[in-house]
């Protein structure tokens, strides 16, 4: 699980945009991108290029 503290400071590097965590866990979410962002092994993978498109 992503500490509170650091999903405080973690923004979309798109559009700088504060992202949130899905209730999973699994994923950070960018509403205004509309993507999300994966997290392996507790690491948030902050990179455009693994953004995955959502609905």
């Amino acid at each position: 699980m992503i500490r509170k503290e650091l999903l405080e400071i973690l923004a979309c590097p798109a559009c700088k945009e504060k992202v949130v965590l899905n209730e999973a866990g699994t994923y950070l979410l960018c509403g205004r991108c509309r993507v999300r962002y994966p997290i392996e092994e507790e690491i948030p993978i902050m990179l455009v290029d693994r953004a995955e498109k959502i609905d």
